[in-house]
């Protein structure tokens, strides 16, 4: 991948390559190294779209915004992880062929080098994946278990026996959390301390990032824009659940204007850090 993106913040102003962007930068300020990190990342459209409704009844990324650029730049930033956060939507997505692709980092060629750079950081091949879900209404994702992956499900305080008894047999590790069904953030990151992790990517959706922002947990948002308008109607954002008590601030960290997507229209790459 030869595509290149212009610098716009900090300065200088410079072209800059696309490939090894986020791989080779820094993830982590100096203060927050001794502590986990919590990330997430989305590509929206002009109008705030990150999905868009598709019977029946799913939610799935546009193919006018999804681009090779940011899915490069996706795993990238996975290639920093310990673990993975997702949701058992992803599950159930999965199971009926609807998912993206598997949880990264990817197998293809192309993120070949990402595997290299985990292999020269001592990471393992595969980040480990944390699942959030209240019923467990998924089946057991058996390939995640077959690639040596560390798979755990952190549900509510009353799941279905039946459920929990079946993904326990099935090698998943599944973890109560006390509360009245759903898991406090601030619960998720202090479990998933206490199991050592210190990189976790949020390659969830907007409840799960709510889950994350409203506890005072996400570090960090990667933000791909893609320069369409798409309108529709039943839509997402990148956050969705009650209004905050307080504004989460986040300052501009790096900017980056990409004028040479495929299809030419261009897109602009964000990173925001809590304030």
């Amino acid at each position: 991948m030869t595509a290149s993106l212009l610098r716009l913040y900090p300065p200088p102003t410079e072209a800059v390559a696309l490939e090894g962007l986020y791989l080779n930068a820094p993830l982590v300020p100096s203060d927050l190294q001794a502590r986990l990190f919590v990330y997430a990342n989305f590509v929206m459209s002009l109008d705030g779209r990150i999905a868009i409704a598709q019977p029946p009844g799913r939610q799935v990324v546009p193919s006018t915004t999804a681009n090779p650029h940011d899915w490069r730049l996706f795993q990238e930033l996975a290639g920093h992880a310990d673990v993975l956060v997702s949701s058992g939507r992803y599950l159930r997505d999965w199971a009926a062929g609807q998912a993206q692709d598997s949880l990264p980092v990817g197998s293809a060629s192309a993120f070949a080098d990402i595997h290299r750079w985990r292999r020269r950081q001592g990471k393992a091949g595969q980040p480990d994946v944390v699942f959030l879900s209240e019923d467990l209404d998924f089946p057991a994702p058996r390939r995640l278990l077959q690639e040596g992956r560390t798979v755990r499900i952190f549900t509510g305080d009353a799941p279905p026996r039946e459920r929990f008894a079946a993904l326990t047999a099935e090698g998943l590790i599944v973890e109560r959390f006390a509360g009245n069904g759903r898991i406090d953030g601030k619960e998720i990151v202090a479990r998933l301390t206490a199991l050592g992790y210190r990189r976790a990517y949020c390659v969830a959706g907007p409840q799960v990032l709510h889950t994350l922002v409203s506890a005072g947990c996400l570090n960090t948002l990667f933000l791909t824009t893609v320069h369409r308008l798409l309108g529709g109607e039943g839509f997402a954002t990148i956050m969705e659940g009650a209004l905050l008590g307080a504004p989460a601030d986040y300052r501009l960290r790096s900017l980056y204007y990409d004028t040479h997507t495929p299809d030419g229209v261009g897109q602009m790459l964000a990173r925001y850090d809590r304030h």
